[in-house]
C-alpha cells in the first residue's frame, strides 16, 4: 500500500525557501531558544569533534511532524556532504544528497526539487566544522550527560534551524552520540527525527547517494 502523497509531502518538505527541515519524533518539546545559563563553548567544541569523527553512519529513524504524521526508514551518512533518508522500497519518495546538492525525489509525481547543501540545516551533519562553529550554540539541559547545539545563520532565516542533541556513549565516534534532532523552517514548520541503532564505520559505496531521475523514468530504484 503506498503511502498518500498530501501528508508525505507536508512532512517530507516542511521546507521554506528551500530549507530542508527534518526533526526528532514526539516527546516533550525541546527549547528552541537558549536560557540565559548555557553550556560552555568547550561543549561546542565537544559536539563539532563527534560530528567530525563520523566517515560513515547508519542508523533506523522515526520521522514526525508537529500534526503527528509519522514516517520510518534508514538514514546513511557519508561525510563529506552526503546523505540519504530511505523511506521504503514501497516508498514513492527519497531524501537524498550526493554531496554537492540536496534532493527530494518524488516518484508518484515525478517530481525533483533540488536545494543547494548550504541551504539546508543539515549541512551542520554535512560540514560540522564549518557550520556548527560558526552559526551554533549551545542550548542548556540541566543534564551534564545530555548535549544541545542550535545551528542557524541569523543574517539567512529563510535557511530554517536545527537543534541537535548528543548524549555521552564511550562507544560513539567523540564519545558522543546524536540522537535526534529538531528542525524548524522559515514558517515555523517542525518536524523531528529519532535515531536508533546507530552504527558506525560501515561501508558505504558512493551509489548509494544516486537515484534514478523519474522525469526520465517512471521506475524507482530498488
Amino acid at each position: 500500500m503506498k503511502t498518500p502523497i498530501s501528508p508525505v509531502r507536508t512532512l517530507l518538505l516542511g521546507l521554506g525557501a528551500g530549507a530542508l527541515a527534518l526533526g526528532l519524533a514526539p516527546g516533550n518539546p525541546l527549547p528552541l531558544t537558549p536560557p540565559a545559563a548555557a553550556q560552555s563553548a568547550g561543549d561546542l567544541d565537544k559536539v563539532v569533534g563527534a560530528l567530525r569523527a563520523i566517515s560513515t553512519m547508519k542508523a533506523d529513524f522515526t520521522q514526525t511532524d508537529r500534526q503527528g504524521n509519522t514516517l520510518r526508514g534508514v538514514m546513511t551518512l557519508k561525510r563529506p556532504g552526503k546523505i540519504r533518508f530511505d523511506y521504503g522500497k514501497d516508498a514513492d519518495f527519497l531524501v537524498i544528497s550526493n554531496g554537492k546538492s540536496l534532493f527530494v525525489v518524488d516518484y508518484e509525481v515525478s517530481q525533483v526539487e533540488r536545494w543547494p547543501i548550504g541551504n539546508s540545516p543539515l549541512g551542520a551533519l554535512f560540514d560540522p566544522e564549518k557550520d556548527v562553529k560558526r552559526y551554533g550554540k549551545m542550548v542548556a539541559t540541566g543534564n551534564k550527560d545530555v548535549f544541545s547545539v542550535e545551528v542557524r545563520d541569523p543574517k539567512k532565516p529563510e535557511f530554517g534551524m536545527i537543534t541537535m542533541i548528543f548524549v555521552k556513549n564511550a562507544s560513539a565516534p567523540g564519545g558522543l552520540q546524536l540522537t535526534h534532532w529538531v528542525a524548524l523552517d522559515a514558517q515555523n514548520n517542525r518536524t523531528r527525527v529519532q535515531l536508533s541503532n546507530q552504527r558506525y564505520g560501515v561501508s558505504v559505496p558512493d551509489s548509494t547517494f544516486t537515484f534514478k531521475d523519474p522525469r526520465r523514468s517512471t521506475r524507482r530504484p530498488g
